[in-house]
């Protein structure tokens, strides 16, 4: 039995030296991450797709089993919405390819405005990706999560390619007021959805974002606890990704999610121990 966690990138200063050795040189630096999570959000396709030879490195750095979750490019999801991105799509799934197994679904993360009338757009480029992949959908649109109806469709639409509805639970976030700058900057830039946890697929994917105390991220993310829980016993096989508004001390709170789940289903793989931050030496 195997949960994967990860965080929103894998490189953050305030890593560095703390949790994460410090100086390290770009080629090593994923390597680092992965000893202490086994998945990581691949947002930073969403602003470019990637060199080749940058995704390589990814691949070289990860091993096989290995996720990530990539975001497809803003410029498909949110300029385009879907449409006339034969082209654009073609490249950016020749680029990740290098990835191979490690690609664990391609994310189709769509604008708050992408509401239930344009559920006809998904379904048509769903239908027209690879099935070499699986996909992931995030909508923002309340209508989705608020309208019974709305939700019943869109899960109809990504059931017929066998593709997941991504949650990205900010309730914790807006249940009181901001308390610091970063909380403040993500009350303006968030989702504020109603949380949802139905899995469509045997590999559920979660985001959740915290507050910057720690005790109020951990308090909020015992809901989830459960609901992975049941998810591995059904035998499922969920990713968890773990977000605070500065992400400080998401690396850590990653592996302190999976250590709550692994307490309560010993038989879950644990991760591997961390990379030393300082060189190990013999005196």
């Amino acid at each position: 039995m195997r949960l994967h966690v990860g965080c929103a990138m894998w490189t953050h200063t305030p890593w560095q030296g703390r949790f994460l050795p410090h100086p390290l040189p770009p080629g090593e630096r994923l390597r680092a991450y992965g000893t202490w999570c086994n998945a990581v959000e691949g947002n930073t396709t969403f602003y470019a797709t990637p060199a080749r030879s940058t995704v390589e490195s990814w691949a070289s750095q990860t091993a096989p089993d290995f996720r990530f979750v990539v975001k497809l490019p803003k410029s498909i999801t949110h300029g385009h919405r879907l449409t006339g991105i034969d082209e654009e799509l073609r490249s950016f799934l020749e680029a990740i390819e290098p990835l191979g197994p490690r690609a664990h679904a391609l994310w189709i993360q769509l604008p708050g405005s992408f509401a239930p009338a344009d559920l006809g757009t998904l379904a048509g480029f769903l239908r027209r990706l690879p099935r070499s992949h699986r996909y992931a959908v995030e909508v923002r649109h309340r209508a989705f999560f608020e309208d019974a109806r709305s939700a019943g469709l869109l899960e109809r639409v990504l059931a017929g390619v066998d593709a997941e509805w991504v949650p990205f639970d900010t309730t914790v976030l807006f249940q009181s007021p901001p308390t610091s700058d970063a909380e403040r900057d993500a009350w303006t830039k968030k989702p504020r959805v109603p949380r949802r946890s139905s899995a469509l697929t045997d590999r559920p994917i979660i985001r959740y974002l915290g507050r910057d105390a720690t005790a109020r991220t951990v308090e909020g993310w015992q809901y989830w606890i459960g609901v992975v829980t049941e998810w591995l016993c059904e035998g499922r096989s969920p990713t968890v990704f773990i977000h605070t508004p500065d992400n400080a001390d998401a690396l850590m709170l990653a592996r302190r999610f999976h250590d709550d789940v692994r307490a309560r289903l010993p038989g879950i793989e644990p991760l591997p121990e961390p990379m030393p931050t300082e060189p190990l030496t013999l005196f």
